[in-house]
């Protein structure tokens, strides 16, 4: 009998989960990337309607990457350090 194994969906931003303090960095981000992010493309090469819908997937797992890469000081604040 063959047996296949279940296919595990891979995460950009790596398997560990976030901290609160990253979650909040990430929702920054996410917000900053949303006006001085790349924007959609035009014109014939463009991905059109599903471009526009998906866009706010990359935007999410870009800022993701972000959090993961730089510390902006969210957990000192957090934690009453700053």
């Amino acid at each position: 009998m063959m047996q296949i194994e279940p296919i595990q969906p891979k995460t950009l931003t790596g398997g560990a989960p976030l901290s609160a303090a990253d979650k909040l960095e990430q929702a920054f981000l996410e917000e900053m990337l949303k006006y001085c992010g790349p924007s959609a493309s035009e014109g014939g090469f463009s991905g059109g309607a599903g471009e526009e819908q998906f866009s706010s997937f990359l935007t999410r797992e870009h800022a993701g990457l972000m959090a993961r890469r730089l510390d902006l000081g969210f957990a000192g604040l957090l934690e009453g350090r700053a």
